[in-house]
């Protein structure tokens, strides 16, 4: 009993990243602009282009008033959007389908009154999880050090 414990409290240690239906997120310690940076800098430096950046934020914050909204969602956050073409065609040669995981997106972000910076990312499914999520894992990992 007191060993299932410790593994249990190792394991919640260990395991920083949570999964919940749909997506992938996990909670650092830097800065919302250092984990940005730390994101773009590992999509980059695979080779890949980023494509659109969604400055979600900006936006809520924007049109809340006009829609009568109080609460504040977001500190900070941003969507980065990217592409690999090999592994996306990869993954629609698989399954035409999988055209709903393309592009790729990492969601970074920080939620008021919150310490850390949140990052996250659909969780592919069916043959484009083996495909897709070891590139997406390793974006977050290295975005995370």
């Amino acid at each position: 009993m007191r060993y299932a414990l410790l593994l249990s409290f190792c394991l919640l240690g260990i395991l920083n990243a949570q999964a919940e239906e749909g997506s992938v997120r996990k909670r650092v310690a830097g800065s919302f602009a250092e984990t940005r940076d730390a994101v773009v800098m590992a999509i980059e430096n695979r080779g890949l282009v980023i494509n659109y950046v969604s400055h979600i934020a900006d936006m809520l914050a924007r049109t809340g008033a006009d829609l009568g909204a109080k609460k504040q969602v977001f500190e900070q956050a941003e969507i980065i959007e990217f592409c690999s073409a090999k592994l996306s065609r990869q993954m629609m040669e698989n399954d035409p389908h999988n055209i709903v995981f393309c592009p790729f997106a990492i969601s970074v972000y920080t939620l008021p009154g919150q310490p850390g910076t949140w990052l996250a990312y659909r969780q592919p499914l069916g043959s484009a999880k083996a495909i897709v999520e070891p590139l997406l894992q390793a974006i977050i990992a290295e975005g995370s050090e």
